[in-house]
């Protein structure tokens, strides 16, 4: 499995809520249009602090994309750096995020523990 991680920052000037309202309303589906018969999951996990004080932060959301392998990985980004597509794709990020801190990782090691049963 192939997960690729992505650190999102909203545009200047856009609220916290209309960020999450824009991208679950619009920008999900041209990513789930994109990325089916692709991607296995496309997650976004909207961040919230522990301490509950609203800053601002380095990103908004981490979005996760998880492909099966490397091979359907390429073969997906080969598809989105399409013009046409990539147009449509970049057209939608501008009214959305801060273009510029767009940060993303490929997992090549993931590591978890082993927890005891809770209770």
């Amino acid at each position: 499995m192939i997960k690729l991680i992505t650190l999102l920052k909203r545009r200047p000037g856009m609220s916290k809520q209309d960020f999450i309202a824009y991208y679950e309303q619009h920008h999900r589906l041209i990513g789930e249009k994109v990325l089916s018969g692709y991607a296995t999951d496309y997650f976004r996990r909207f961040i919230e602090p522990t301490d509950g004080i609203d800053e601002d932060q380095d990103f908004d959301v981490v979005m996760e994309i998880w492909f099966p392998n490397e091979a359907t990985r390429a073969a997906c980004f080969a598809r989105i750096g399409q013009p046409e597509l990539m147009a449509e794709i970049v057209a939608d990020e501008e009214r959305l995020f801060d273009r510029s801190r767009i940060r993303s990782f490929t997992i090549c090691h993931e590591s978890a523990s082993e927890m005891p049963s809770v209770g």
